[in-house]
């Protein structure tokens, strides 16, 4: 299977932004811990910190990959584009946040993916992304 994980903005900073939320491993490292996990499958990662390049790789492999997991990080609480970026393609979307966003500012609690997407994980730190992954494995 083809897996694409797509972090948005500043989760390029993960290992050095408050790790006390986000923990000190960053995403580099731990994409090669899930790299090795997932061996028999294609997985691929992006990030960015710009909406619309967000948006341009979900249209470029939404098309072509098994799923897709996604962080959109900020942009889940205001991006009705990214949002329809997701309802756009066929590639099944897992929704993804490494702090529990309903335990955080009340800004946090609403996303405008969920609806768009397959499923949420959220508050479980970088294990969500270990088990969306084996939730789009069949």
């Amino acid at each position: 299977m083809k897996i694409l994980i797509i972090n948005g903005p500043n989760l390029n900073l993960l290992g050095k932004r408050e790790p006390e939320i986000y923990g000190n491993t960053s995403f580099e490292d731990y994409f090669e811990t899930l790299s090795s996990r997932f061996s028999d499958h294609q997985l691929m990662y992006f990030q960015s910190n710009h909406e619309g390049e967000l948006i341009d790789k979900i249209h470029e492999q939404g098309f072509s990959v098994d799923g897709i997991v996604l962080n959109a990080g900020a942009y889940t609480h205001t991006s009705i584009a990214l949002a329809d970026a997701v309802a756009a393609v066929p590639a099944p979307v897992i929704e993804v946040h490494i702090s529990n966003v309903h335990a955080r500012e009340v800004f946090r609690r609403h996303s405008y993916l969920a609806a768009t997407c397959k499923g949420s994980i959220t508050g479980l730190g970088l294990k969500g992304y270990e088990l969306a992954i084996r939730w789009l494995i069949p």
